[in-house]
């Protein structure tokens, strides 16, 4: 069995952001050489998220409008964990109600998604260098 690892950086301009990443995963497998497998995709930040949906602008600004209702960035005196001298808190529930992680087969050395699933880094505390991992497994 084969393994690869590699890592994808992102320091986004703005606190929140999502990227479509799906390319880059898909360059990952295809440096691996594996050809059937399961693909890990996991944001190493905890403001930070790595989910599966659709690449539709109106989606994504439907996401984005959704969590900042949810878990809004201000008053952020609102949030215990803001006590401590962050700012961040409502960052963290993002990541809490997108997600870690994704897992993914890999079938004849391509990413194997339904219609329209495409991978994204959500970003909920940005303007800084975060990290994810690629992690790929299989023959």
């Amino acid at each position: 069995m084969k393994s690869y690892r590699e890592e994808l950086y992102f320091n986004t301009p703005e606190r929140r952001g999502y990227i479509n990443i799906t390319p880059q995963v898909q360059q990952a497998i295809d440096k691996s050489g594996v050809k059937e497998g399961l693909c890990l995709v996991n944001a190493m930040h905890i403001t930070a998220s790595v989910y599966i949906n659709d690449d539709e602008r109106g989606l994504i600004g439907d996401y984005d409008k959704w969590l900042e209702q949810l878990a809004p960035h201000a008053p952020t005196s609102q949030y215990r964990h803001n006590d401590t001298g962050e700012d961040n808190a409502d960052a963290h529930m993002k990541r809490q109600i997108m997600g870690r992680e994704v897992m993914v087969a890999i079938t004849n050395g391509q990413l194997d998604f339904g219609p329209w699933e495409q991978i994204f880094y959500g970003e909920f505390d940005g303007r800084r260098k975060k990290r994810t991992l690629i992690k790929i497994i299989g023959e």
